[in-house]
């Protein structure tokens, strides 16, 4: 019986990495934010964020959601992908004069080059009414 489990387990995660051969765990930071994505099917991730600004005087918090267009576009490198989003978060102003807070929607699309199994570079452009959030610029970790 134990070794019918243990190929049972052995077989459920194969599958899985099967699943999500595309989106995966990832840690994604650079200048003014950073951001974990997770998948939640072969080609989409959800990312909780937090950002700023160049300008550092607002403070965002919220989810975004990619899609990778890899299998779409037939991009078999694994080094490579390129990727679009929706992102929504509460932004809150931490500049002179009028404090205030507002609600951020934004749309980006972006790149990303791998140059070892692990760690790589991302390139977004895009943004909404204050997320500059992971926009720009910065590293990628794969977990």
């Amino acid at each position: 019986m134990k070794k019918i489990t243990l190929l049972f387990v052995i077989a459920l995660m194969f599958s899985a990495v099967n699943v999500f051969s595309q989106a995966r765990k990832e840690l994604n930071f650079g200048l003014i934010g950073a951001n974990y994505e997770f998948p939640v099917s072969t080609d989409i991730t959800i990312a909780p964020f937090a950002g700023t600004n160049l300008d550092l005087d607002w403070l965002t918090f919220g989810v975004r959601g990619n899609y990778y267009f890899d299998n779409l576009f037939n991009i078999t490198a694994d080094a490579w992908d390129v990727y679009g989003g929706v992102g929504a978060g509460y932004s809150i102003y931490n500049g002179n004069g009028n404090n205030s807070s507002d609600l951020d929607i934004g749309l980006y699309a972006g790149g990303r080059w791998f140059w070892n199994d692990k760690w790589g570079l991302f390139l977004e452009i895009g943004g909404g009414s204050t997320q500059g959030a992971t926009g720009g610029l910065g590293l990628t970790v794969k977990l």
